[in-house]
């Protein structure tokens, strides 16, 4: 079985597989500032109670602080029916964006299946977590009923192999982006599995799960394991339960592993592959570094549930440490979380940021979505080491984003050019 078919096995209690239609208990729903309010709406046209107030979790984290009428009036309604409902869970001051928030805190864990008023929802299956995004009336119904339908999906298992220092998972992801196409995988699991990928760390492997939805993914799952139990101990999680959860581990026998279980199996090997970079206006549209190389810029963005974690400031830092901005180019890092912004404080990268010219904002997601922060004005260029650079993404139509890690984000940001040159 694949391991979208083995979590909802487990789930529902008997063997399902592609193509079934399951009716499923939900262990953990998240909804956003911008999506708490239509799904609060929808849920008081069902009942006035929701299921579990203590498996909801709320953040805001799209427009932080609030900066029109409209978002502040939806972050008050959002604030109201947190207090109606007596919400345990909520993350409302600047804490970060939702899809590090609560890895960070310890709501995802192995196996369970977890529904997000959210696209990117799917950045918890780093975990071996069924999580997937839903929109508002699917979101209202699950907070008053705690259950939801799915069709099991199919699967295309990802099997990355190799060594190369120079690539880092955002060079994995936006290469399998380019072998899948941005409708391959509709509606499917991306499975990603080898060497390489057992290699990667909690921040690098939550970015290929992440972007599983740019290839039309339901889930993007990697199994559970050594790399996911100390993430989840330095979290919180007791010894009881992690023990709990290896007992329960699904795991996948890259050794035995039946074709016929899958719907596709793509190999990549990134032995002697390039740094990666998406070009205007899709996130399939990936091209090897040389072959965009000296591309002109006006603004750089590191940050995002991408990649605005830790371990991509401390790769950011290390290109800009002693070095400027290029004076033509604006380069905006946001930190993903509160808490990664009070590290990256203690380790001085934020000094290095803000010495090499760098716009700090509060966590939160900033200029990705185009809403908040950093919109782009007519014919700019950014890159960004974010998600989506769709025409209109980032605010303006008339503007184009590249994709690309945090160490390709700060070499071009002190060149004022894409580049992979220090």
């Amino acid at each position: 079985m694949t391991l979208a078919e083995e979590i909802l096995s487990k789930k529902v209690g008997k063997k399902v597989k592609a193509g079934d239609v399951v009716e499923i208990d939900i262990d953990l729903a998240m909804t956003h500032d911008g999506t708490t309010p239509l799904s609060a709406k929808a849920f008081k046209q069902i009942t006035d109670k929701v299921w579990d107030n203590k498996k909801i979790v709320i953040v805001f984290d799209h427009n932080v602080p609030a900066n029109t009428l409209k978002a502040a009036n939806m972050q008050k309604i959002t604030r109201e029916f947190i207090k109606e409902q007596n919400i345990i869970n909520h993350y409302l001051d600047g804490e970060g964006v939702c899809h590090q928030v609560l890895p960070e805190n310890g709501h995802i864990q192995p196996n369970m299946v977890i529904a997000g008023g959210d696209s990117h929802t799917c950045t918890y299956g780093a975990f071996g977590a069924f999580a997937t995004g839903f929109g508002a009336t699917d979101m209202g119904n699950i907070y008053a009923t705690g259950k939801t339908w799915l069709k099991v999906p199919k699967t295309i298992r990802v099997i990355v192999n190799g060594e190369n220092d120079k690539i880092t998972g955002k060079d994995i992801i936006l290469k399998i982006c380019k072998e899948v196409g941005r409708s391959g995988a509709t509606y499917m699991a991306l499975e990603y599995g080898g060497e390489a990928i057992k290699k990667l760390s909690m921040d690098e492997r939550m970015v290929l799960s992440n972007m599983a939805i740019e290839m039309g993914g339901k889930v993007g799952l990697i199994e559970a394991d050594e790399t996911t139990y100390n993430y989840l101990k330095n979290v919180g999680i007791s010894e009881e339960k992690i023990l709990e959860l290896k007992k329960n581990q699904i795991t996948i026998d890259e050794n035995n592993i039946d074709n016929d279980n899958y719907y596709k199996i793509i190999n990549i090997d990134i032995t002697d592959m390039e740094e990666q970079v998406a070009c205007p206006h899709h996130p399939d549209n990936v091209k090897n570094i040389s072959e965009v190389k000296g591309a002109p810029i006006n603004q750089v963005f590191i940050g995002s549930c991408t990649n605005g974690r830790l371990n991509d400031l401390r790769i950011a830092s290390k290109y800009l440490k002693g070095k400027k901005v290029n004076n033509e180019i604006r380069l905006i890092v946001i930190p993903a979380s509160k808490s990664i912004f009070k590290q990256a404080l203690k380790e001085g990268l934020i000094d290095i940021f803000v010495d090499a010219g760098a716009l700090i904002c509060t966590p939160g997601c900033g200029p990705c979505l185009g809403a908040h922060q950093g919109v782009l004005g007519d014919g700019e260029v950014c890159l960004a080491t974010t998600n989506r650079n769709f025409k209109g993404r980032m605010g303006n139509v008339n503007a184009e984003i590249y994709l690309a890690s945090p160490a390709i984000a700060a070499k071009s940001a002190v060149k004022g050019y894409i580049t992979n040159e220090e």
